[in-house]
């Protein structure tokens, strides 16, 4: 448990390192549940995604949607104070923690 742990640690690491996908749809158009600012944004086929969710036990058919890592919810848009200094995005699946969010698109705030 504690090597998973230790790797899913250093995948995140690795993870926080990545170049953010560019900004994409108006937040407005969120019709999944909360727009989510998350760390990382990346496709499930790179090597520390799926990594990840190999480890989270996910499987996914399409390897090109995009996966949002380490995210959290912005509750109220345009309200002072719910800023995201990194990715906005927009997820089909928020059910994992906050710690990845599926089929994703880059929204802007």
């Amino acid at each position: 448990m504690q090597l998973k742990l230790t790797f899913v640690s250093f995948a995140l690491a690795t993870l926080a390192a990545a170049t953010p996908a560019p900004r994409g749809e108006p937040a407005s158009s969120c019709s999944t549940g909360p727009v989510q600012c998350c760390n990382t944004v990346e496709p499930a086929s790179s090597a520390g995604a799926a990594a990840l969710l190999g480890l989270l036990g996910i499987v996914l058919q399409d390897l090109n949607v995009l996966v949002g890592i380490t995210c959290s919810p912005i509750s109220v848009i345009g309200i002072s104070g719910n800023s995201c200094s990194a990715q906005a995005v927009c997820c089909q699946d928020n059910s994992n923690g906050g710690l990845i969010s599926l089929g994703c698109v880059p929204v802007t705030l």
